[in-house]
């Protein structure tokens, strides 16, 4: 366990419920100072109320929460200029202009970031007068996230941040985030991109049913084991492909005529699966040897799509 000058954000044996249903079920999770922690789940996991919480809009009905050392409802107003938050609702008032609303943001922060750099950085200059309500989701997703940095915060917490945007405006916000990290600032984010947690999260919390199922670097979770991948017929016999191939190996299907073997990977393995599939009059396409991802992982422990 760190120690706790180098944790973000300290959650023990968190518990929120609504009604008789469990929201956060004693979820405990670290994230540490300048790194970015990404916290992963299906629809109805936690992720939302676990980030509520920790933003000091919710209170938990049991546990403990630490943010920057601070509990975030009793010490509200010394925690909101150290933290940023860019919520899934936006949180700009419809009427309000993006330019003269992150101004105004700005101007509550004694050493804020360029509010015209910062447009500019995210494609939205050419918007800075347009009103909130008439951005596109996109161009709102991204005033948002201008919003929660602008002020310079020491922690961020980046609720789905790139939801809605083209590929150019996420690889930008992909590189802001990098470029927070970098500067010491502490990022926790909730995302439905696998590829996005494993360019940017230094540590992943994968919770499930409101508690952790898993945590760890992107590398821990999806370890050093590849697998060989490829693309064929449907409804291979795969009971009659595994007696070709070494004890310890696996095989399945899914979904219908993609095929994943799984086991020691080497040449011998790929050479008995291509003649196998010769042997069968099989046509083999898109054949490729790849490492596990964190999607391969989420699927393993939740059992369930990242959407639910």
């Amino acid at each position: 366990m760190a120690p706790p000058d180098d944790l973000a954000v300290a959650l023990d044996d968190l518990a929120k419920r609504y009604g008789g249903t469990p929201a956060v079920d004693g979820l405990s999770l670290r994230a540490r100072r300048g790194e970015v922690t990404a916290l992963l789940g299906p629809n109805g996991a936690g992720k939302t109320t676990t980030i509520e919480i920790c933003e000091g809009f919710r209170r938990a009905d049991a546990g403990t929460v630490r943010v920057l050392g601070r509990d975030p409802v009793a010490d509200a107003r010394a925690l909101k200029p150290r933290v940023g938050v860019m919520p899934q609702s936006g949180g700009v008032p419809g009427t309000a202009r993006g330019g003269e609303f992150l101004r105004l943001v700005a101007s509550f922060h004694r050493a804020p970031l360029d509010s015209a750099a910062l447009l500019e950085r995210l494609g939205l200059a050419e918007h800075a007068r347009t009103p909130f309500r008439r951005l596109s989701g996109g161009q709102q997703q991204r005033l948002s996230l201008a919003v929660a940095v602008v002020g310079r915060p020491e922690l961020v917490f980046l609720d789905e941040p790139t939801t809605g945007l083209d590929p150019q405006a996420r690889h930008a916000t992909w590189d802001l985030v990098r470029e927070l990290r970098d500067a010491g600032v502490s990022v926790v984010l909730t995302t439905h991109h696998m590829d996005e947690a494993e360019r940017l999260a230094d540590h992943v919390v994968i919770i499930d049913r409101g508690r952790v199922v898993a945590d760890g670097t992107p590398a821990e979770l999806t370890g050093a084991e590849r697998q060989l991948r490829f693309r064929a017929r449907a409804a291979l016999d795969l009971e009659e492909l595994l007696g070709a191939l070494p004890p310890g190996s696996a095989a399945k299907e899914s979904p219908a005529g993609h095929y994943l073997v799984e086991g020691d990977l080497r040449p011998e393995l790929l050479a008995t699966v291509t003649a196998w599939c010769a042997a069968h009059g099989v046509l083999t396409e898109d054949l490729r040897i790849e490492r596990r991802t964190l999607e391969d992982v989420f699927l393993e422990l939740t059992g369930r799509e990242l959407r639910g």
